[in-house]
């Protein structure tokens, strides 16, 4: 019901079935055209659309006033009907106009036209950035996503659950907002980078399926798909494998895309970590496009290139049809990036009409490497083939990157490719300064079943029980089964260096319930900004969130953040020290 004491329709609601009604109603003028000396048009408009209305000319109303309308619904001149408008058709005659509330000049157009503004300026005004078509496209978008989310959620049985904002500090992987504390003076609160501990607390608080729409905060850089603040569904379930997971996450989000009007892709492929670096260089990949890699290592086992003999893995791609497109500053520049993630180089042949290659390195080549090559990449004249040569994670990370250059769509392109990620590394690296693991999920992860007694031995061996979503080759979000055994944990801890002293410091309020009976555990948490951008056709965050942060983490429009007087200060028992030279 759109009808208020002050409107009987909204702007973008009327059409031929309408006319001949008196209507009366109400927005900002987006437009004023003269018609001749005694009438102009003006374009009356709300988040619902556009209206023609016809106007005595001496009315004065400008661009941005707030109007209302009150005429008569009439055919438009068929010379003048706008057949991109769904009120095309249309007009309102007859107009009384009553001038609500006037307006300056606005900084920018409120049209698509603001697209180009400076983002400072788009965020200090951002309550007229809001107006426009776009934004107020995105914002409702969301609002149907978020509508959606919840049904299936609940329809699945889970149970809302609020958790705090004031939590301890934690050692959850990412920088945290610290808030201090008034009455304990030294003290301080951290905002929550997720939910984690309290919501695996309510599963063994019996809650057995649990929710949120939780608001999230991190202290990392920004960038396209990254705010301080962020808001995600949090999810947790007990007594559950990772399929019961996947199921109950995967019909979350295909719901919510069904919500957005977009195609749900039908059912999200999985694939484990391992694959996902071998054929496409990166743990989160775009499905809509081809280009995987290929394994080369066989093919140059005897070769007596240097630069490839005695790699570790050798992989290479083909980019089809994009030789004419890389002259040699694209060549040398992709060489250049290829070195500074890690890699000693970059080979590139170009595939000519009669098939030969061109390349610095062709005549390093033999025949049966040739014809070897050319066979296992496909190639056919035209293409560009890229090789690396190393130790395998460097090889497929590079190519990875290059392949995303190359071949990635537009994020508003192609189909939605879901798609599970699992088995990722328990472990990703050695901590140089202590020699202990590094986790890569989080210390509460479950190790694979099958590798738990590598843990002592081989622990960069041992494989997780971490997942993640992925989307169109961004990330929505990551989950694990999690650690439910209290003797399992310890051990977790062992490795990671963290005694038992320091076990029960910064996490005995977490650890002590479990002695209690925990039950099997596992969750889940997802971006809806990320979700939402995606569905939107937005390549920034940024564009579906109504009062973001610009990239330097400064809000423009209330020029946070702000000093604070002395008084504030002192009652925290704070001292804040000068900059840094």
């Amino acid at each position: 019901m759109t009808a208020t004491t002050m409107r009987t329709h909204q702007c973008g609601e009327l059409r031929t079935e309408h006319i001949g009604q008196t209507v009366t109603l109400t927005g900002w003028v987006a437009t004023r055209r003269e018609h001749g000396e005694k009438l102009a048009f003006v374009d009356l408009r709300d988040h619902s659309g556009v209206t023609q209305c016809v106007v005595d000319n001496a009315v004065d109303v400008r661009a941005e006033y707030v109007v209302q309308v009150t005429g008569v619904v009439a055919a438009r001149p068929e010379e003048n009907v706008n057949s991109k408008l769904p009120t095309g058709s249309i007009e309102i005659q007859q107009c009384a106009v009553t001038v609500l509330n006037a307006a300056e000049a606005p900084p920018f157009p409120i049209s698509e036209r603001a697209d180009s503004v400076a983002e400072n300026t788009r965020l200090q005004y951002r309550y007229l950035d809001i107006r426009r078509e776009r934004m107020q496209r995105n914002l409702r978008l969301r609002a149907a996503v978020n509508s959606a989310i919840r049904r299936s959620m609940e329809d699945q049985g889970f149970v809302e659950v609020e958790t705090p904002m004031l939590v301890p500090s934690t050692p959850e992987g990412a920088r945290e907002f610290i808030v201090p504390s008034r009455q304990q003076p030294g003290s301080f609160y951290a905002l929550p980078q997720s939910p984690q501990l309290f919501k695996q607390l309510l599963m063994v608080a019996g809650i057995d399926r649990y929710y949120q729409m939780a608001r999230c905060l991190r202290d990392e850089d920004l960038r396209a798909d990254r705010q301080y603040e962020f808001m995600q569904l949090d999810a947790e379930m007990s007594f559950v494998s990772q399929n019961d997971v996947h199921t109950a996450i995967g019909a979350a989000v295909l719901a919510a895309a069904e919500a957005a009007g977009k195609d749900t892709g039908g059912e999200i492929v999985k694939i484990t970590w391992h694959d996902a670096m071998n054929r496409f260089g990166i743990d989160k990949p775009d499905l809509r496009f081809g280009m995987e890699l290929q394994e080369l290592t066989d093919v140059f086992a005897a070769t007596e290139f240097k630069a490839f003999a005695g790699a570790a893995a050798i992989k290479g791609i083909n980019a089809s049809g994009k030789a004419d497109e890389y002259g040699r500053n694209k060549l040398d520049a992709m060489t250049d990036k290829a070195k500074k993630m890690g890699a000693k180089g970059l080979v590139w042949l170009k595939v000519a009409a009669d098939g030969s290659f061109e390349s610095p390195v062709a005549k390093f080549l033999s025949g049966a490497e040739v014809v070897a090559l050319r066979e296992r990449l496909s190639a056919q004249p035209g293409d560009l083939l890229l090789i690396v040569a190393d130790k395998w994670s460097t090889a497929c990370e590079v190519l990875g990157s290059l392949r995303n250059d190359i071949g990635r769509p537009p994020v508003f392109e192609g189909p939605y490719r879901y798609l599970w990620v699992v088995d990722f590394p328990l472990f990703v690296g050695v901590d140089e300064a202590s020699g202990r693991p590094i986790p890569g999920h989080h210390p509460f992860t479950q190790p694979h079943p099958d590798d738990v007694h590598l843990l002592e031995t081989d622990p960069l061996s041992v494989r997780s029980q971490a997942y993640d979503l992925v989307l169109n080759g961004w990330e929505l979000g990551s989950g694990s089964i999690r650690i439910h055994q209290p003797d399992l944990q310890a051990r977790i801890f062992d490795i990671l260096g963290i005694s038992p002293e320091e076990q029960q410091k910064k996490f005995g309020f977490f650890l002590n319930p479990f002695r209690y009976g925990a039950p099997p555990h596992g969750g889940f948490a997802f971006g809806i900004d990320r979700l939402v951008a995606i569905l939107a056709g937005e390549e920034n965050i940024r564009e579906v969130i109504a009062f973001p942060k610009t990239q330097s983490g400064l809000d423009p429009m209330t020029n946070a953040p702000t000093p604070v007087v002395q008084k504030q200060l002192d009652e925290l028992g704070i001292r804040v020290l000068p900059p840094k030279a």
